[in-house]
């Protein structure tokens, strides 16, 4: 017997947990930029997101299809949110 959602990345995740891993992935500023939605640019929080995706279906869709994508770009090392204190560091080659 096999488990149904083994195969589905969204079974079990919550939109909060999809949210919440993207901008730690990518920050608000990028999804802002990948995804033209106000609660990603004006004043962010994962509470004002939540309220606007769950009552707009399209803009939930490419929410989803953003973290599916992120956790298919596996090999990538993400690249760290511009407010991040390790945004600016860069490894020493010597």
């Amino acid at each position: 017997m096999t488990n149904p959602g083994a195969k589905d990345p969204m079974h079990g995740v919550t939109l909060e947990a999809i949210i919440n891993a993207l901008v730690a992935r990518y920050g608000w500023d990028e999804m802002a930029r990948r995804i033209n939605i106000n609660c990603f640019k004006s004043d962010p929080s994962v509470k004002s997101s939540l309220k606007f995706l769950r009552r707009t279906p399209w803009a939930r869709a490419e929410v989803e299809a953003l973290y599916i994508e992120s956790l298919n770009d596996t090999d990538a090392e993400p690249e760290p949110p511009k407010d991040s204190p390790w945004a600016n560091w860069k490894k020493r080659e010597g």
